[in-house]
């Protein structure tokens, strides 16, 4: 898909996602926050919902958990517009309250589209709602900073997920920042053995080479010669 496609498509998706009432959200939103970012980006950002301030200006992760995401890319040499950030639910959850599992099951369709037209290489998800979405079961204080194979049934056909806390989650607690750096400090090196294991898998296997042609020997009565003899096995009876 080229970069021109990926952009339409993508424009397509957030078409929907702004009108889209498949949930109570749409209620109290004021506007949705389908995403952006770089469509020809390997790593796809996925928080958890918008808050006040992307609810008025329809883009993600532009409050002070937006600020502090910008600090950790920089942390790496990368920029917010190198990568594509999106959230698991489109729009603001009153009063910022966590996203409900019927809310986050309504908006996953919008999400997935989004990841198949992206591939990404990597996944980072923010925060325990993300990272439930792609490490089902996993618990987020002991997840934060590792990696596993995403599903193919999320949208991402060959990607890998890299757990991460919310910003907002280190904003409030130190410890938390400090471990955001660190583990924004190995999503790079995730980033170099994804690519390598997807360039892998996709490189054509050579074809097995052909057994070499045998000419049969010629059928004999006469006795086996001794070469033969000493060649095949023989059975001792006792």
């Amino acid at each position: 898909m080229t970069d021109v496609e990926r952009r339409t498509a993508l424009e397509a998706i957030a078409a929907e996602v702004r009108v889209c009432t498949n949930c109570r959200l749409h209620e109290t939103r004021t506007k949705a926050v389908p995403g952006e970012g770089d469509p020809e980006t390997e790593v796809v950002f996925v928080g958890e919902g918008p808050g006040f301030n992307e609810d008025r200006q329809g883009r993600p992760f532009i409050g002070r958990a937006g600020d502090l995401l910008v600090k950790l890319l920089a942390s790496i040499g990368w920029r917010r517009e190198d990568v594509f950030i999106t959230n698991v639910v489109k729009c603001r959850p009153p009063d910022n309250r966590d996203p409900q599992p019927d809310e986050i099951a309504a908006c996953a369709p919008h999400l997935r589209r989004q990841l198949e037209v992206l591939d990404p290489a990597v996944i980072v998800t923010l925060g325990r709602f993300s990272m439930a979405t792609f490490m089902p079961g996993a618990r987020i204080s002991q997840a934060h900073g590792t990696v596993r194979p995403v599903d193919p049934a999320t949208g991402a056909r060959s990607a890998t997920v890299f757990a991460m806390y919310h910003p907002a989650a280190a904003l409030r607690t130190p410890a938390i920042e400090r471990d955001s750096y660190a583990d924004m400090a190995g999503v790079p090196a995730t980033l170099i053995a994804s690519r390598a294991r997807r360039e892998s898998a996709q490189a054509p296997q050579p074809e097995p080479e052909p057994e070499p042609e045998t000419t049969p020997e010629p059928e004999t009565t006469s006795a086996p010669s001794q070469a033969t003899d000493d060649a095949t096995p023989q059975l001792t009876l006792f």
